[in-house]
Order: structure tokens, then C-alpha cells, then sequence
């Protein structure tokens, strides 16, 4: 498909072109993670939980086998270059890492409303886990030479079809907003009122800007859920390229690509497992094969109607990210000129 380009000089500090430098840092993050994983094996301490459930200890062999098979592959570009077999390596390291930061999504979301995570160990695996992806992923990019020249894309908008999964990212949030609201604004949904849902967050230990918002007929999950569906339409449309008319002081400056796709792939690498897994379970459970937990509801079926609405949002959504986000970095990149 033809596009309008512009061609401009390849910025030679990026620092995603200094293999020397990144190779290095990814080296340090790496050994620092295979002693974070011993430490807490000798400890007894678990680095994963499930929920507020821990995780047997001995995962943490895990943790120290994944940052010795990154120190290794890091080292050796460091020493002797970027090679298609260190390349491949450094990006299957990146897939357990990206397994192990699986929730950072979710400790984020608790400390931004004042909350404390389950587990600050699990929380500091899940950080440190999601910096070694990025720089492993920095380390394994090819590198440009200084002299080259880039054709960068003017913004645009992104295709059809992707336009449409970025509007089915957007309808699914719809039920689960309108749930959320119907509970904060005092109503009763699957035989739980409002009263009853904000005892139940003050047992949780919900936090007082928590508590605050739903007070106000506000949910926090319905606004998180519009920045999420703010994020997917600027991975879709042009301004999500450049910023817009309404910012005359920025006009004409391009977004950072990391900017977006940054927190994109934080919450598409969390709701589209949890939600996939979760439409599976509610599945499961609607065809008798197994027993959906009430919890907090009155029955099983309200639990199940909730479960529904909750997983089937996150599912869709998360999906549409992943398309939003392989079409925003296609769409973006640029292409090198010797």
C-alpha cells in the first residue's frame, strides 16, 4: 500500500542504536534478575502469587534460569555483535520474561488509587520482569549504520479492518461500564446493590480515593476503561501519530512511538490472557462442566452474568489491542536509506 513518507536523518544517539551500550544494561538487568530469583529460592520467598495466593518458592528457579540465559545471550553480543543465533535467543528470552510481568498491569492499577499490591516481591518480579522484555527486545533490533538516511510515514489513519476491531474493543466495554455504574450510582445489578458492592471494596481494603470516586457515582474500572479505549482509537487514527489541532503548542511535533504502545502492550499482554481464559472458564461453567463460585453474589448464575460481562470485555478488547498495536507499529516504523 503506497503512503506519504518524508525522509530525515537517522537519529545517531537513539539509544536503541547503541548496541554496545544497551547490550550492556540488558547484561546488568540480567544477572541483577538471576540473583533477584536466587534470593528469593534461599529465602523461602515465593516471587509469583495468584491473587493474594503465593506461589511455591521454587519458581524462583525459574526467575535465575531466565537471567542466566539472558546474561549469556547479552554477553555475547557485547562481546562479539549482534548474530541471527544471539537474536534468536534474546527474543525467546523475552517470552518467559513477558510471562513472568504478567500483572504489572494490575499492581499498576492498585497504587495509582492508593492501594497495596498483594505482594511486593511479586510486584518488584513483575517490574523487573517487563524491564528485562524491553531491553532484551532492544538489545536483539538490528542496527542501522550512522550514515543511513530514514523515510519516516506521515500520519495516518490505520485500515478498515482495524478500524473495526478498535470499535468492537470499544462496544465490549459498554455492558461492563454500565454495570460498574449502575453499582457506584447505588443500583442493583445481579442481586447486589450499590451499598452492599461498596461494603464489600471497604473490605477488600479499597482505598479512600477509591471509596471517594464511588461516592460520586464514579467507578475507577469504568474511568481506567475510557483511557483504555482512548488508547486504542489514538493507535488507530492519526492523532495518535501526531499531536493533534487542540494542542497548538506541541503541533506539528510527532509522537514518541514508545509513548502508546508502551502502556498498549502492558494491557494487551494482561487482559487478553485474563480475559481469553476467563470467557473459557465462564464457558465451562455455563455448559454445566464446572461450578462457577458465587463469591460476593447471591447465586452462582449472578456470579456467572458478572463473569460474562467482566471477561468478555477484557477479552475483546484486549484482542482489538493487539491488532491496534502490530497495525501502529507497522504504520510507524521507519524504513532505512544508505
Amino acid at each position: 500500500m503506497d503512503r506519504a513518507t518524508r525522509t530525515t536523518r537517522a537519529p545517531w544517539c537513539a539509544w536503541w542504536q547503541r548496541p554496545s551500550w544497551v547490550g550492556r544494561v540488558a547484561m546488568a538487568w540480567a544477572v541483577a534478575y538471576a540473583g533477584f530469583g536466587l534470593a528469593c529460592v534461599l529465602s523461602g520467598t515465593p516471587p509469583f502469587h495468584l491473587g493474594a495466593t503465593p506461589g511455591p518458592s521454587a519458581l524462583g528457579w525459574g526467575v535465575v534460569a531466565v537471567g542466566s540465559l539472558a546474561a549469556v545471550g547479552c554477553g555475547a553480543v557485547v562481546r562479539s555483535g549482534l548474530r541471527p543465533a544471539l537474536r534468536g535467543l534474546l527474543w525467546a528470552a523475552c517470552v518467559p520474561a513477558g510471562i513472568a510481568a504478567f500483572g504489572l498491569l494490575m499492581d499498576v492499577i492498585t497504587l495509582m488509587f492508593g492501594q497495596g499490591v498483594d505482594s511486593g516481591v511479586a510486584a518488584a518480579n513483575h517490574a523487573l520482569a517487563a524491564t528485562g522484555v524491553v531491553l532484551l527486545a532492544a538489545t536483539a533490533r538490528p542496527v542501522r549504520p550512522p550514515s543511513s538516511r530514514t523515510v519516516a510515514a506521515v500520519p495516518s489513519a490505520a485500515s478498515g479492518p482495524v478500524q473495526l476491531a478498535a470499535c468492537a474493543g470499544t462496544v465490549a466495554f459498554l455492558p461492563y461500564a454500565a454495570m460498574k455504574l449502575v453499582w457506584a450510582s447505588g443500583g442493583t445489578f445481579a442481586g447486589v446493590s450499590g451499598a452492599e458492592m461498596r461494603a464489600i471494596s471497604e473490605r477488600n481494603g479499597a482505598s479512600g480515593l477509591w471509596l471517594t470516586l464511588e461516592s460520586w457515582g464514579l467507578d475507577a474500572t469504568v474511568l481506567l476503561a475510557a483511557l483504555g479505549v482512548f488508547l486504542l482509537w489514538g493507535l488507530v487514527r492519526p492523532w495518535g501519530q501526531a499531536f493533534p489541532r487542540w494542542t497548538p503548542w506541541l503541533r506539528g511535533r510527532r509522537v514518541p512511538r514508545w509513548l502508546p504502545l508502551a502502556p498498549a502492550l502492558i494491557g494487551a499482554a494482561t487482559l487478553a490472557p485474563y480475559g481469553v481464559f476467563g470467557v473459557g472458564y465462564a464457558a465451562l461453567a455455563t455448559a454445566g462442566v464446572v461450578t462457577m463460585r458465587r463469591g460476593d453474589f447471591p447465586s452462582s448464575s449472578d456470579a456467572l452474568l458478572v463473569g460474562w460481562i467482566g471477561m468478555a470485555a477484557f477479552a475483546v478488547h484486549g484482542g482489538a489491542l493487539i491488532v491496534a498495536i502490530r497495525s501502529y507499529w507497522l504504520r510507524t516504523r521507519s524504513l532505512s536509506r544508505a
